[in-house]
C-alpha cells in the first residue's frame, strides 16, 4: 500500500464516535467486571482499549476508555451503538454506584495525527497513554505509516487546538492502517475479540478476572482454538463492513468478513479484515461470492501475541 504518511497530518473532526460516560463511587469496579480490560487498575495517565462481550464472547462494542478522576470513566466508542450500549450495561448496574449516560452532546472528540498530536500533547506517547492538555484529555492510540494519532476529548465548549485541519475521511483511512478495528452496528456480536487481534494490542487482560464471556475468550487463547485473525486489505471497489469474502477453492461459505473500511486514497477501498488464517496464507478472496472482485491482503502493523 503506498504510504499516506504527508497525509496524516492535523486535526479532524469525528461524528462517528460519541462517548458514554460512567460516573460513581463503583464506576471503576463495574467496568472491571463488564470489560476486557482492567479498570480497577487503571490510572490517570492511561486509557484502555477494551471490548463489552456477549456471555458467548463474541464482541458487542469496542471501546477506548479513561479516568478523568477516580469516580469519572469516559468511554469512546461508535455512535451507531452507542445508544445500545449504553442500555445494555446499565442493566447490569443493580446495586453498584455508577450512573451511565449517553455524553456525546457534553464532549467532542477530535482526532490528532502526526505534528498536530506531538505539538498538543508536547510528545509521542505510547499507545494508550493519556495526558492532561488545557481541559482535554489526549490519548495516545497507535500510529498509522508510523505518524502518531490521538484522540482530544474536551468538554464541548473547550476551544479546538490550533492545528492544521484534516478531513474525517483521512481519519478514517488512518484507523485501518492503524489495524486497530472499532466494532460497530454492522459487525457487533461477529467476533471473539482474538479475531480482531485484540490480545495484541491492549484490549484483553487475561489476569483480570470474571467478564461476560470471559471463559470462551480465554479458552481461544489458551486452548489453540483461534482460527481467525485480523489483517489489512486493499481493493479497487468499495469495502463496507459486514462485507463477506470468499476463497475461489470454497465458493459455499465467506472466508473473512470487512470490520471496518475507508475510501481508498487512489479510490476504492481499503480495510480491515477478520477471517480464517488458512485463507489469509494462501489463495485469493473475493468479495461476495468465489468469482467477485479479488482483494489484495497485507499483514497487521504489529506483532501478534505469539510473535512478541
Amino acid at each position: 500500500m503506498e504510504s499516506m504518511t504527508s497525509a496524516f497530518q492535523g486535526i479532524s473532526p469525528l461524528p462517528h464516535l460519541g462517548v458514554i460516560r460512567v460516573e460513581g463511587q463503583d464506576a471503576a469496579s463495574f467496568l472491571h467486571g463488564q470489560l476486557t480490560q482492567d479498570f480497577s487498575l487503571l490510572g490517570l495517565s492511561e486509557a484502555r482499549l477494551s471490548a463489552l462481550c456477549s456471555p458467548k464472547g463474541r464482541v458487542l462494542a469496542t471501546f477506548i476508555g479513561f479516568k478523568r478522576s477516580h469516580v469519572d470513566i469516559l468511554l469512546v466508542c461508535r455512535r451507531d451503538i452507542l445508544a445500545a450500549m449504553v442500555k445494555r450495561l446499565s442493566m447490569f448496574v443493580l446495586r453498584a454506584k455508577a450512573r451511565i449516560t449517553d455524553a456525546s452532546d457534553a464532549f467532542v472528540v477530535r482526532g490528532l495525527m502526526g505534528q498536530a498530536a506531538l505539538s498538543v500533547a508536547g510528545a509521542a506517547g505510547r499507545p494508550w497513554s493519556r495526558v492532561d492538555v488545557a481541559g482535554a484529555s489526549v490519548v495516545f492510540l497507535y500510529p498509522a505509516d508510523g505518524m502518531p494519532c490521538a484522540l482530544w476529548v474536551a468538554p464541548a465548549e473547550t476551544p479546538a487546538p490550533d492545528a492544521e485541519p484534516a478531513s474525517a475521511e483521512v481519519w478514517q483511512l488512518a484507523e485501518v492502517r492503524s489495524g486497530v478495528a472499532w466494532v460497530g452496528a454492522a459487525t457487533t456480536d461477529a467476533f471473539v475479540p482474538q479475531m480482531l487481534n485484540y490480545e495484541s494490542i491492549g484490549g484483553v487482560n487475561f489476569k483480570k478476572g470474571c467478564y461476560p464471556g470471559q471463559e470462551v475468550v480465554a479458552r481461544s487463547q489458551f486452548r489453540g482454538t483461534l482460527k481467525r485473525r485480523a489483517v489489512l486489505a486493499r481493493a479497487g471497489h468499495s469495502l463496507a463492513p459486514g462485507d463477506e469474502l470468499f476463497l475461489a477453492s470454497e465458493p459455499d461459505q465467506p472466508a473473512a468478513t470487512v470490520v471496518q473500511s475507508a475510501p481508498g486514497p487512489q479510490g476504492g477501498s481499503e480495510a480491515i479484515l477478520s477471517g480464517q488464517i488458512s485463507a489469509f496464507a494462501g489463495g485469493s478472496l473475493h468479495l461476495g461470492s468465489a468469482n467477485g472482485p479479488a482483494v489484495e491482503l497485507r499483514p497487521a502493523p504489529y506483532p501478534l501475541l505469539e510473535d512478541i
